[in-house]
């Protein structure tokens, strides 16, 4: 029931990120090439590991989903699965703020370069004032409608399964 409720409140979100990154962000071509379809539509969160392992940024079973449109944006929510302290007051305190922003993603719009296989964030909107610009992903199509992407920089990844 909790994950349900989450699910729900995440598609609303994702939906209006969605709404934001189209309003705010830079105007793409349209998503037309068989790779890039591949890439339109809502996929759930299914795992995220760092350097191999779980990220503990992120807790053991983060939620999360990411949409693509075809007109070449896209919004991503991301929730960590790991112990955030309640507020002590009606305001946090600095380290309360901090646990409860570290980890969590939010909107952007995308490019493509399939020769790469890569994908390119063009992060125009997030929680975090410093994740702003462009962040380079490798992608992998796997099995069962997964997507995997991969920061250049190393071997960490996102699996997302697409929503049926």
């Amino acid at each position: 029931m909790r994950r349900d409720r989450t699910l729900a409140t995440m598609l609303f979100l994702g939906a209006l990120s969605v709404g934001l990154c189209s309003t705010y962000a830079s105007a793409q071509s349209a998503l037309d090439t068989d790779i890039a379809k591949r890439f339109i539509g809502t996929s759930r969160l299914i795992s995220t590991t760092a350097d191999g392992k779980m990220d503990p940024n992120r807790g053991p079973n983060p939620t999360g989903l990411i949409h693509y449109d075809a007109k070449g944006y896209m919004a991503v929510q991301i929730m960590p699965d790991r112990v955030r302290p309640k507020y002590a007051s009606a305001q946090p305190t600095p380290d309360e703020a901090k646990a409860a922003l570290s980890g969590y993603t939010v909107c952007w719009d995308i490019q493509i370069d399939e020769n790469a296989r890569t994908v390119t964030h063009h992060r125009t909107g997030n929680i975090n004032p410093g994740g702003l610009g462009d962040f380079v992903r490798r992608y992998e199509f796997a099995s069962g409608d997964r997507l995997i992407l991969r920061p250049v920089e190393n071997m960490n990844a996102l699996t997302w399964e697409r929503v049926k």
